[in-house]
């Protein structure tokens, strides 16, 4: 699964979200920083975005859940990219659209995405 994340201090916020996810029993050593090449006059290489690795059980669910979480605590305009690839669905999250749900809106929403990325995984699960 690839995590991206639309916002002005992207790198700031890829880092706390992998913080968020690696703090995750169920995703703990399956989240790791992907790094763009570093840009002209930078001193290193810069996050551009998480690998998670999803095994079997419930880590889609967690990942859905967390991210859901993380967007709730953000502030302005950002948003998350979840997608198996770059040619397979993606879908996207914003804080926007996370902050006036209640609890049942949440579940819904959390189900919403777990079903999503579920769906783009039928083909490799028989």
């Amino acid at each position: 699964m690839v995590v991206t994340i639309a916002a002005e201090d992207r790198a700031e916020q890829i880092l706390d979200l992998y913080s968020w996810l690696s703090d995750e029993p169920e995703l703990r050593g399956h989240v790791h920083i992907r790094e763009a090449a570093a840009l002209p006059g930078a001193l290193g290489p810069v996050a551009d975005g998480l690998q998670v690795a999803l095994g079997a059980g419930g880590a889609v669910a967690s990942l859905a859940s967390v991210v859901i979480a993380w967007l709730r605590t953000r502030g302005g305009e950002i948003g998350v990219t979840l997608s198996r690839s770059e040619d397979e669905t993606r879908v996207e999250v914003t804080a926007k659209g996370v902050k006036a749900l209640d609890l049942a809106g949440t579940q819904a929403l959390t189900a919403h995405l777990v079903q999503a990325l579920r769906d783009t995984r039928s083909d490799d699960d028989g």
